[in-house]
């Protein structure tokens, strides 16, 4: 195994005209890309909308629990939601997201339910830590009270934010992220492709996402 690695090496080494040992050169300014600064805030919404908007996701801005309400009972209609599971965190209890499902007949699992009850789940309901317009992508950092299961095990993932999750970079959000003991990437449903690159939604987590942005009481 040593020789057929020092073998690859040196043709490695040879194609890039080096030797053994030598030092190796500073990158050139070019190579290196500073931080992505953040915009005004209406230009940053639409870029995480259009972002997600690319990856399938389906975005939607809301002005107060009211219109959450009214949004909720169109998403359990079209996505035939029967059970859903969700985080216990200030601002879905604030908004009174467990309230609204139940008024709309939907029965509420704990998140730490067994994972198969979990699983059963057609809707998991999140908050997000850390938006991303760059990509489109949701950073949901995990704790006892915010389960990474609700947002990996149900068919269909509710994001909700507010305009104070959104981060000018990952650089960023990494950095007020890294005291969390497990963070979850969210960047469009579960994506997958087979060796003939036929894509299909959902295998390995969530097939649908939502992500709503809610601004006001």
């Amino acid at each position: 195994m040593d020789s057929a690695r020092e073998e690859i090496l040196a043709k490695v080494r040879a194609s890039l005209g080096r030797s053994q040992g030598a030092q190796v050169g500073p990158l050139p300014p070019t190579a290196r890309v500073g931080p992505r600064a953040a915009g005004p805030i209406e230009g940053e919404i639409e870029r995480l909308f259009m972002e997600i908007g690319k990856l399938n996701g389906v975005t939607r801005r809301l002005a107060g629990r009211e219109a959450l309400r009214s949004a909720l009972a169109e998403l359990i209609k079209a996505e035939a939601v029967k059970k859903a599971t969700l985080w216990s965190t200030p601002d879905l209890v604030a908004w009174d997201v467990v309230g609204s499902l139940r008024a709309l007949g939907v029965e509420i699992v704990s998140p730490q339910a067994d994972k198969h009850l979990v699983a059963e789940c057609e809707l998991g309901v999140t908050g997000v830590d850390a938006a991303l317009p760059e990509t489109g992508s949701l950073l949901l950092r995990s704790a006892p009270e915010r389960p990474r299961v609700v947002s990996l095990l149900p068919r269909v993932h509710l994001a909700i934010l507010t305009p104070a999750a959104l981060r000018a970079d990952l650089h960023q959000a990494f950095a007020e992220a890294k005291d969390a003991g497990y963070c979850v990437l969210v960047t469009g449903p579960s994506r997958t492709s087979d060796i003939e690159l036929t894509l299909t939604l959902g295998v390995h987590g969530p097939k649908s996402l939502y992500a709503w942005l809610l601004e006001g009481p």
